[in-house]
């Protein structure tokens, strides 16, 4: 007698009416909407097939070619292909492909390269920083010594004398440059310079402009950074993982070792499939084209904004994000970010430079290009949704306005089908 249930290996997902419907109510809403989270792209069917194939069923534990389980001939295939088009990628010598997310190649650095107690001197989450490099809700923040830096005040860039004189008073053993809210491009070598005072170690964590780094369009981390990490699923376009690279072969098993045994197990081989397409995918010169449009996407909807007076905090961006300070409308972050979902509009709330309000109602919100642009999107369109932000931001309890604008949004969205 068969221990199979019926349809094992052949029902699809209508075998589970109550998934299905939440599924697929999910693929409506990221047909009929616009995405504008920053930590949120659209991948390619290639991508999709990639994570959704048979590599789901695979476990293996260790490096290519030195596997823990048996049966790897092809994982191992899989992930050296992945590794070799994120060196060719990124110039550089070493990758590790195996992390589950941006905060475990975060926290296997870490745990590789120093010391419980050392110092980590990072972005405070209230400039722009991630919660992964010292918040102290994460494991981080409690396994170490947390020193932060911010921005300027008038500028709001990053203030080198400030890092300076921290990296200095507190013998920082790492520096971390990057984060989850910075809009500027970042002076990699003037931290390196300061690093390199203090006898610490540079990371930069590039998740929110890896793929501009790879298009030469935003300033790259190498030489200046020791190690550098990243997402795979922002910039990149691609499956939801980590990366981390590095060209000092000195510090390559100190890397391995910190994410393997160190923050996690079996590689999700499903995932890193999706990472090598991802990677295959930005070799090719369409992901210039694409990168140079997410940079005037986002300056055409930053300008368009101001225009509307709506003000950008640090005056623009260099990048596919920037910050919306809200303050001078009267209204917060949550209140703006629900009412622009209402509209189709899909954002996040986000603390700004100096943020007198707490991050449950913040004074602003974050806004990025990526999706829109990769499913199409141009100056002309994002400088109309730039127009139904301000409207909404400056109206959020209009349900009219907030309905007829909803109407445009589906409208707009269905002249750019996504996997249709």
């Amino acid at each position: 007698m068969s221990t199979l249930h019926a349809g094992y290996f052949t029902d699809g997902l209508d075998a589970d009416p109550e998934l299905a419907a939440a599924i697929r109510g999910e693929e409506a809403r990221q047909r009929d909407g616009i995405e504008l989270i920053a930590s949120e792209n659209i991948v390619s069917r290639l991508v999709l097939e990639a994570q959704g194939s048979v590599l789901t069923n695979k476990t293996v534990e260790g490096l290519p070619h030195a596997r823990y389980y048996g049966g790897a001939e092809f994982a191992d295939v899989i992930e050296a292909l992945a590794v070799e088009r994120a060196t060719r990628l990124f110039g550089c010598r070493f990758a590790n492909v195996q992390p589950h997310s941006g905060s475990n190649a975060n926290g296997g650095v870490f745990l590789g390269l120093l010391r419980l107690g050392d110092a980590i001197l990072s972005m405070n989450t209230a400039a722009g920083g991630h919660i992964s490099h010292g918040h102290p809700a994460t494991l981080t923040g409690r396994d170490y010594r947390i020193l932060t830096y911010g921005v300027d005040r008038e500028s709001e860039r990053i203030d080198l004398d400030e890092v300076r004189a921290v990296a200095l008073d507190h013998e920082a053993k790492l520096i971390v440059a990057g984060g989850s809210a910075y809009p500027r491009a970042i002076d990699f070598a003037g931290l390196r310079a300061i690093a390199d005072e203090v006898g610490a170690l540079l990371m930069v964590d590039m998740a929110h402009f890896a793929g501009l780094v790879a298009t030469g369009l935003y300033p790259h981390p190498f030489p200046h950074a020791h190690v550098v990490t990243s997402t795979t699923y922002k910039s990149l376009r691609g499956a939801r993982g980590g990366l981390v690279l590095w060209n000092d072969e000195a510090l390559s098993d100190r890397i391995n070792y910190g994410i393997f045994p160190g923050v996690q197990g079996s590689v999700m081989m499903h995932a890193v499939a999706g990472k090598a397409a991802c990677f295959g995918e930005a070799l090719r010169p369409e992901f210039r084209l694409y990168n140079e449009a997410v940079l005037a996407n986002a300056r055409a909807m930053a300008a368009t904004l101001a225009a509307a007076g709506v003000r950008i905090v640090a005056g623009g961006t260099d990048c596919g994000l920037m910050l919306v300070d809200l303050t001078d409308l009267g209204v917060t972050g949550d209140i703006a970010a629900k009412a622009l979902e209402a509209a189709g509009l899909a954002v996040n709330k986000n603390l700004i430079p100096f943020d007198p309000r707490p991050p449950e109602a913040p004074s602003g919100l974050r806004l990025s290009s990526n999706a829109g642009t990769a499913r199409g999107f141009g100056v002309g369109e994002f400088e109309t949704v730039a127009g139904w932000i301000a409207r909404i931001v400056k109206a959020p309890s209009d349900s009219a306005g907030i309905a007829s604008i909803r109407g445009e949004v589906e409208a707009l969205c269905a002249r750019f089908p996504i996997y249709s």
